[in-house]
């Protein structure tokens, strides 16, 4: 499969820290969509939930042998975090990001973009839904 598939991850926080979940979708080149999660988190911060939802896609997306995935983030940080334009300071994020670049290394192409909230509004609810069934 040479298919190309977008990746859409999303963190949900009640407060920061708060109660969490994380969501994720994947969709096909015709936007149908082939994958989707959602896991309650418990308590943690914002940027947390952001990157194990991101880890729960990128998951998804290698159980399912989708090699070719363009990412999409509404983290700004996370996003510039992956591409290298910010450094990663925080301890337990750290350790999360060396998940997130092994996963990126087992994909033949991976490319992380920043976009809008609203451009990102399943992932969102699945990770809201995730809290919201605990």
């Amino acid at each position: 499969m040479s298919d190309n598939y977008k990746l859409f991850s999303d963190g949900a926080c009640r407060g920061n820290p708060g109660i969490g979940g994380a969501g994720a979708v994947i969709t096909d080149s015709l936007g149908n969509i082939v994958w989707e999660g959602k896991k309650y988190l418990g308590h943690c911060t914002n940027n947390i939930a952001e990157y194990k939802a991101l880890i729960m896609g990128l998951k998804g997306a290698l159980n399912n042998g989708y090699k070719n995935l363009e990412i999409y983030l509404d983290s700004e940080l996370l996003a510039k975090q992956i591409n290298g334009s910010y450094r990663v300071k925080n301890e337990n994020l750290k350790t999360l990001m060396q998940d997130v670049r092994d996963l990126l290394a087992s994909f033949n192409s991976a490319q992380v973009k920043h976009v809008r909230r609203l451009h990102n509004s399943h992932a969102d609810k699945l990770a809201n839904q995730a809290i919201d069934e605990k």
